[in-house]
């Protein structure tokens, strides 16, 4: 959720007056509702109940204020300790390497707590895949990265982000579409879309992925596989997420037993900037949310 609209609703709280709230914030009266709307608008439920009169919180909303207190208290926390570390030659601009692999399910959340933290900095993103997506970061030709985590990398320091289920991603014309789940016994024999990555634990999590044969398509992205899967007919493996993210009319995902996907932050272990502290520290945040 947007940290400034948590410290909206529990400003409105506090005063139980729109225009009063507002002031407090420096900002006009009709912005901050619009903000508090937003803020219920996504999360599904009245916050403050209003009448010409007065304005009360509704049992969401005194929830929701509890939880942000102590969220707001948290990103304080981190926010003074990302001021106590030392700063990198440039702090203002912060390349972060991405490999689309369903981040998005957490990455809004990501960079909303890390902005909080960098309030001057700004995020420019780098595309990365399975086979540079370590050595961008112990390279440095990325300050830090949102990664597929396969395994413990040396150098590098994990910090997780997202666990999400393995599908076998299928063209809408095999015979697996229509199934609830799969086994790797379900799909022995199949032809499979290949994963290309160096790191060893890439293809213990690819599994049957990892067999393929001579006229097998090799992918060096997660976003690439659907695309292969509806052009090669084979099948392809990914994380759950990938339903939602890279959904297309001609494949079908469906559930397929074995090792779960991560999502981890990844930065250098030796670095203690302000940028791999906020990062980290908003992984963390995240994944106790």
């Amino acid at each position: 959720m947007d940290i400034q609209a948590l410290r909206y609703a529990v400003t409105l709280a506090e005063e139980l007056h729109f225009r009063k709230a507002a002031e407090r914030h420096y900002i006009a009266p009709q912005a901050f509702g619009r903000h508090v709307r937003a803020l219920e608008k996504e999360v599904g439920a009245r916050l403050f109940d209003r009448t010409s009169r007065r304005v009360t919180l509704t049992p969401a909303g005194v929830r929701l204020v509890e939880r942000a207190c102590d969220v707001l208290a948290r990103v304080d926390d981190l926010a003074a300790a990302v001021r106590d570390a030392p700063s990198a030659d440039d702090d203002g601009i912060v390349r972060v390497g991405i490999l689309g692999f369903g981040a998005a399910d957490r990455w809004t959340a990501l960079r909303r707590l890390v902005q909080a933290q960098l309030p001057e900095s700004l995020l420019v993103h780098i595309e990365l895949d399975w086979d540079s997506q370590f050595d961008a970061v112990r390279e440095g030709e990325v300050d830090v990265a949102v990664v597929h985590d396969v395994g413990p990398v040396d150098g590098l320091r994990l910090d997780h982000v997202l666990t999400a289920g393995r599908v076998a991603v299928v063209p809408v014309s095999s015979p697996f579409a229509d199934a609830e789940h799969l086994d790797e016994d379900d799909v022995a024999g199949s032809a499979w879309v290949r994963p290309i990555g160096r790191h060893p634990g890439l293809g213990r999590w690819a599994g049957p992925a990892m067999q393929v044969s001579r006229r097998s398509p090799m992918v060096r992205t997660p976003a690439a596989i659907p695309a292969a899967v509806a052009t090669s007919g084979m099948l392809g493996v990914h994380g759950d997420p990938a339903r939602r993210f890279f959904a297309r009319p001609d494949v079908r995902f469906v559930p397929l037993a074995g090792d779960e996907c991560r999502v981890s932050v990844a930065t250098r272990v030796e670095d203690d900037s302000r940028v791999a502290l906020a990062f980290r520290q908003a992984a963390d945040l995240v994944t106790l949310a």
